[in-house]
């Protein structure tokens, strides 16, 4: 009997694993799906075409630029000179620079010098506009940009009993007394007549290279620099305007 139900069971147990090894494994039906984050799309930048001009702008031009008409052009200013319809749009052909010489003039291609100190960029361009439309061109589109603006806001001329005659600089924001300008003229020579000191001022301010004379028009102002650097009277110093012209006399008696 014993080995009877040992028998059973060894057939049971044979019979289970070979259902077993020839069933297939049962597999969901269907995979669920796993959704990843959702990130924001980003746009990549545009790159300009450098090959492309924007509007009519000519290089080294802003587009829609507009011609300073407030600051007034002094001697030793760069600028930037262009005719737009000159200029084809490559970046080798740049605006020309120009300075303001001495003379207070600019040298302009077609036209020639141009006066310039006391004028805005926009005024000068309009001058050199109607110049240029007179003679050769039947529409000149000019534009004139500040480049430099001179540390030197001017100059005042120095004449007679001083050890070094000549021009000296007036900077910007510099408060340049008569009195500090005959100082830095290296004071007075041996014969000055330190009483009779005189500055003339034109409104305009006088050509260093035309002083023949008072110009047309001029103010005189007189002073007593013994007074102002021997006696310490400043108060009767003036400060200096470009362009004014010191005049150091002689004395009628030198011993």
């Amino acid at each position: 009997m014993r080995r009877l139900i040992t028998l059973l069971g060894v057939c049971v147990a044979s019979a289970v694993a070979a259902q077993t090894a020839t069933s297939p494994l049962q597999m969901p039906s269907t995979i669920p799906t796993v959704s990843s984050p959702a990130y924001p799309t980003i746009a990549a930048p545009a790159v300009p075409n450098p090959a492309t001009p924007q509007g009519a702008t000519a290089p080294g031009l802003l587009n829609g630029y507009v011609q300073d008409d407030s600051y007034k052009l002094r001697v030793g200013d760069t600028v930037s000179f262009q005719i737009l319809e000159d200029q084809i749009w490559d970046p080798q052909n740049a605006p020309k620079t120009l300075v303001v010489q001495d003379s207070g003039e600019i040298e302009v291609l077609y036209v020639g010098r141009v006066m310039a100190v006391g004028k805005t960029c926009k005024q000068l361009a309009a001058e050199i506009k109607a110049s240029l439309e007179k003679d050769y061109y039947k529409q000149a589109t000019v534009v004139i940009s500040m480049n430099v603006a001179s540390p030197i806001l001017g100059r005042v001329y120095i004449w007679g009993q001083v050890r070094n005659q000549g021009a000296l600089d007036i900077q910007v924001n510099e408060n340049l007394t008569a009195g500090q300008a005959i100082m830095r003229a290296g004071g007075f020579a041996d014969f000055a007549n330190e009483k009779k000191v005189r500055v003339i001022r034109s409104p305009t301010g006088p050509d260093a290279s035309k002083l023949g004379g008072p110009p047309q028009g001029a103010q005189t102002i007189n002073l007593d620099m013994e007074q102002i650097l021997n006696e310490g009277k400043t108060g009767k110093d003036i400060v200096l305007q470009p362009g004014d012209l010191i005049i150091v006399p002689s004395r009628l008696i030198n011993f």
